[in-house]
């Protein structure tokens, strides 16, 4: 049985505590606050993205209180990833579930008594069963409860875009155990939902953690899905690296790309609602654990994917809601790095996704579902920065372009329309502030419908003030103002346009109003198809690290990202720690994972160096730092083979292939050589016009990336070429 915590007197800090459980040396933003707050046994409120570290909220003050934490998941394959993490990490977890034998089951209920548990995962439906809330009367009389979590609160309130009736109930922890702390935690809440959740749970006087919704290492863009759309996908697919989820509308979808993916030789397993039980923890598992690299699935493919590696995100339907898409594209990235989230956009898709929604018993269900889907029309459709919509939909606002979208990577360009904005405004206000967009156009364009008539509205002063615009002109600068909050928006399924203070100012002429005019959609580039800036050492060592993260966790029967997540990974590999006590050092590397995986890797790694002629390199960051001492004197054999074969007169690649290594890594040895001060004549790799000009875009662009060069200079040159005359550039200044 893994190890029971202390309490929290038997560490100095929070921050000591972090770094013994987890392996981190500081909280991410919110997270402290949290902690403390439940460590008082306050209620708390939390809402942070996706990747932003909710779980440590509960996790940590877990293991620093008395007795046992009780989280509520709604998902089997959630509560049980979530154990097998804790576990690895030496924590003590467990879950309860429909899917637990009978005598695995008492076993659990007897561990937890004993108390041998810290935290216990269960489903809202366990949770309510009478022979559970049996079981918590006892835990608090015997080891006592540290507090309950509730995980996905926004299934909650009907407002959320996940709502689940059964989560209602857990009103009855607050009634019945009123003296034990209560904490919420989801990724999407709008203030509406929030208000909703808090009252729900019945949170009293609760710390609110509303973190920022800005996930900054995610590029998001959206492309016109035309006639040949699955071709599409499939070169996309074959750009990216690493693995990636596509989420379709329906079943029948998700089956037919499925097998025509499988059919070009991709690796892709199914995941919908349609599939059984099995089938589907057995597709969800083989992703996870990286068996195969694309899960084409549903939306049932949602809150129980705990994959931290997703490199990209594609939804080849229209989502159903903003809510909705920026949880599942949120999937990408969540371990930080980089990662890419397209939506394909096709009015037939729309038109489809009214139709299931014309299916719904309910009509206030129908009426906001449809408000929804429009609103995420308007987001594929908006010509301003993706990422302040999303945000504004959050009631969050960005300041200037985020540079991580198709519209501000490919701008189109903008047009002073304060003149037809202060009309729309006008209207607005004419109207009373109680119609919707579309009545706010009739209105201006001078329709003589009979809604229009009947409420007198052709006699107001802004009734045909608009004709000289479209329709589509007068939506598009309605949408621009909704997204530049310049005008607010009911969201309760009756979508009235309300005046705001800036709205005021737009017609009071003291703030312009430019509108992106929208050209033909520019895909923006995919941010993880362009080699990284990583020597090329860095990357193949990262490569060897993953192999032996795979084989470690598939001797444990449990997901790569549970030994180490990709980040660790990619700091190892750029720092190649050799000892212990640097191994340690490693974000993500506590005193768990040290000694349970420090001598394996830091085995590989001085394996690794010793073949390439390397020495631990820390501080370099994964960008090539420039040469110093300590580096020059890392020149080994391996390098020396290298420059013998060059001045020998053999090109890149017969080097290569008679080493068995990469060109790149070959171009790295000369690199490196050069640094040195070795003569090496680069002229017979790369011709004199093509060195003049990497060194004028060198000049110009000090301190840019290699990729930042290449853009400048063109695909025409490689990035080795670039490597090894920036060496040449970077010697010349020294001895200059």
């Amino acid at each position: 049985m893994a190890e029971v915590a202390s309490p929290v007197a038997a560490f100095p800090s929070l921050e000591t505590a972090l770094k013994h459980y987890f392996g981190y040396d500081q909280f991410r933003p919110g997270q402290r606050s949290v902690i403390e707050a439940v460590l008082k046994n306050q209620d708390a409120l939390v809402i942070m993205p996706t990747g932003g570290g909710k779980s440590l909220c509960y996790q940590l003050p877990a293991l620093l209180k008395l007795g046992v934490m009780v989280v509520v998941s709604p998902l089997i394959a959630l509560m049980q990833d979530q154990v097998d993490s804790l576990q690895d990490n030496g924590i003590a977890a467990t879950c309860l579930n429909s899917a637990i034998a009978f005598e695995t089951l008492r076993q659990r209920e007897a561990d937890l008594l004993a108390g041998k548990i810290k935290l216990l995962y269960v489903s809202p439906e366990r949770l309510m069963s009478a022979g559970f809330l049996e079981l918590l009367s006892q835990l608090i009389q015997t080891v006592g409860v540290s507090g309950f979590a509730i995980d996905e609160a926004h299934c909650v309130s009907e407002w959320g875009h996940d709502f689940r009736p059964e989560y209602r109930q857990l009103s009855v922890l607050r009634a019945k155990f009123p003296q034990i702390g209560v904490m919420g935690l989801t990724a999407t809440a709008t203030e509406r939902v929030r208000s909703d959740i808090a009252q729900q749970l019945r949170l009293c006087d609760p710390l609110i953690q509303v973190s920022s919704f800005n996930r900054p290492n995610l590029f998001y863009e959206v492309r016109p899905k035309g006639r040949d759309g699955y071709q599409q996908v499939q070169r996309q697919v074959k750009q990216h690296q690493g693995s990636g989820i596509i989420y379709c509308l329906s079943r029948k979808r998700v089956d037919e790309l499925a097998q025509r993916l499988t059919a070009d030789g991709e690796s892709v397993l199914p995941y919908h609602a349609g599939l059984s039980d099995d089938t589907r923890r057995e597709n969800q598992t083989r992703f996870i654990r990286d068996d195969v690299r694309l899960m084409v699935a549903t939306v049932a493919f949602g809150m129980g994917i705990n994959k931290p590696d997703v490199r990209f995100v594609i939804h080849y339907d229209i989502p159903r809601n903003i809510e909705g898409y920026y949880q599942e594209s949120g999937r990408a990235g969540r371990d930080g790095e980089p990662a890419h989230c397209s939506l394909y956009l096709a009015y037939g898709d729309v038109a489809t996704a009214e139709f299931l929604i014309g299916q719904k018993p309910n009509q206030d269900e129908q009426r906001i579902a449809r408000q929804q889907l429009r609103q995420m029309v308007d987001y594929a459709e908006a010509t301003v920065c993706r990422r302040r919509v999303q945000l504004s939909y959050f009631g969050e606002f960005l300041e200037g372009a985020c540079q991580q979208c198709d519209n501000c990577i490919n701008p189109p360009p903008l047009e002073d329309w304060t003149i037809e904005a202060q009309k729309f405004l006008s209207c607005v206000a004419r109207c009373q502030e109680r119609f919707g967009m579309a009545h706010i156009i009739d209105v201006l364009r001078g329709s003589k419908k009979q809604k229009v008539i009947d409420l007198r509205h052709d006699q107001l002063s802004t009734h045909g003030i608009g004709k000289d615009r479209s329709v589509d002109e007068w939506r598009l600068l309605g949408r621009s103002l909704l997204h530049q909050r310049l005008v607010d928006e009911t969201t309760d399924g009756y979508p009235v346009l309300k005046l705001n203070a800036a709205s005021w100012q737009v017609l009071r002429n003291q703030l312009a109003v430019q509108v992106a005019i929208p050209t033909d959609f520019v895909a923006g580039p995919a941010t993880d198809t362009s080699p990284s800036d990583d020597a090329p050492e860095v990357t193949q060592l990262l490569t060897g690290l993953k192999a032996l993260r795979k084989r470690l966790a598939d001797q444990q029967s449990v997901p790569p990202y549970v030994v180490f997540p990709e980040s660790a990974l990619r700091q190892m590999a750029r720092t190649r720690p050799q000892t212990l006590e640097a191994f340690g050092q490693v974000s993500g590397v506590g005193s768990r994972k040290l000694a349970q995986y420090g001598e394996v890797f830091t085995d590989a790694i001085r394996q690794f160096c010793a073949d390439h002629g390397l020495a631990s390199d820390p501080g370099a960051g994964g960008r090539r730092p420039r040469p110093s001492r300590e580096r020059r004197q890392t020149v080994g054999d391996t390098h020396r083979l290298t420059l013998e074969l060059y001045r020998q007169g053999r090109s890149l690649q017969e080097i290569a292939d008679q080493r068995g290594l990469k060109a790149s890594t070959v171009a790295s040895h000369l690199e490196r050589l050069i640094h040195q001060g070795e003569a090496v004549d680069i002229d017979q790799v790369v011709e004199p016009d093509q060195q003049r000009t990497i060194r004028s875009a060198l000049a110009e662009m000090e301190g840019a990336s290699l990729t930042e060069i290449r853009d400048r200079i063109g695909a025409a040159v490689s990035y080795e070429d670039i490597r090894l005359v920036r060496a040449m550039w970077h010697r010349d200044r020294a001895s200059g």
